[in-house]
This record gives structure tokens, sequence and C-alpha cells, in this order.
């Protein structure tokens, strides 16, 4: 079965919940899309047909696996960070364009970089933050904790970005309010927790 285009604005609001997605985790989305693809339900640009292949597929779901086992284990979380950041941005630029097989090139890659590269690049920075402020508070203990909720919004976000698009974009603009109440938090504390010199 052949699946249906899809219009631009949905394909744009896919595309953005995905790319959030690779924020959390870069595998997940990107092995949604692939199971999507594969089964018929998410139509792809012809150049991007192979992301719903079999070997693609398999690939993938291994990926994943080794992806959440490493965010599992202290200390290597903070090294996959170094890897994933830049693979998030790649991935979610992929996954955008991916699905504006029918826009012009131009629009196609600048939507690309700006929305898919962008959400993803924000999501990963706040999850990197968080996993920060985490070591400096619990020693690394409570990264695991920090590892099953980005695991959890991996999932959630990619299974809103397939089904329920608009959603997906609301939930990545509560995301990033979040973010940055935890930034804003952050600041003021730091700097009331900042010794202050001997008095003049």
């Amino acid at each position: 079965m052949e699946p249906q285009s899809l219009d631009l604005l949905t394909a744009v609001l896919i595309g953005i919940g995905l790319s959030a997605a690779c924020g959390f985790r870069v595998f997940v989305p990107l092995l949604g899309a692939s199971i999507a693809a594969h089964t018929g339900y998410l139509p792809l640009s012809p150049e991007f047909s192979w992301l719903g292949s079999t070997p693609a597929l398999l690939a993938l779901a291994l990926a994943t696996v080794l992806e959440i086992g490493a965010y599992s284990v202290p200390v290597i979380d903070h090294l996959m960070d170094t890897v994933t950041t830049p693979a998030a941005l790649i991935a979610g630029t992929l996954l955008m364009a991916s699905l504006l097989g029918e826009a012009s090139p131009f629009l196609r890659w600048s939507l690309a970089v700006i929305a898919g590269g962008g959400a993803a690049g924000l999501v990963q920075t706040g999850s990197v933050m968080a996993r920060g402020s985490t070591t400096v508070l619990t020693g690394g203990l409570g990264n695991l904790v920090i590892a099953l909720l980005e695991f959890g919004g991996a999932v959630a976000m990619t299974l809103l970005a397939l089904f329920v698009p608009f959603l997906a974009a609301v939930g990545l603009i509560v995301g990033l309010l979040l973010i940055i109440r935890f930034v804003r938090r952050r600041g003021p504390k730091s700097r009331l927790t900042t010794p202050s010199g001997p008095p003049d």
C-alpha cells in the first residue's frame, strides 16, 4: 500500500516533533520513522526511502538498544553527549528533509536545518544541562532517572509526532518553556550562592 503524500503543514509538524525527539534520544525517532515508513504509514521523499527498508529498520533497532544502554551508565552518559549532540542535529535535519519531498530544495533544506536541526538542538541542550545539574547534586547517581525521563520523552514525542503532530508541536513549546524556566532559576541561585569578598 502506497502512503498518501503529506501536505506541507502536516509534514513540518511531524518533522518538528520527530526532530525534537532526537534531542532526547537520537535513534528512537529514527526507528519510529523507519517503522512507520516500512508499514506504509509515513510517506518519505524518494531519496530517503531507504529509511523504511528492512536493513535500516534492524540497524536502527540495534542502535536504539545500544544508545539506551549507554545512557544508563554513569560517566559514559556524559561521553555520549559529546557524540549525540551533533548526531541529534544531523538526525533532526535529515528527518525533516525526508518529509518535505514536495517542497522546493531551498525551502526544504531551510526548514530542515532551521526547524529540524533547531528543534533537536534546543531539546538536546536542555537534556545536557539537566544531566549536568543532576551530576553535581547527586554525584551521577540521579542520572539514571534523567535517562529514563529522556527515553520516555523520546518515545512520547515520536508517537505524538506520527499520530497527533499538532500535539507534538505543542509539547515542544511547553518543553522549551520548561527549559527556559529551569535556566532562569539556576541563574539567580548560582549568583546567590557565590561567596562574596570581604567588605571594604
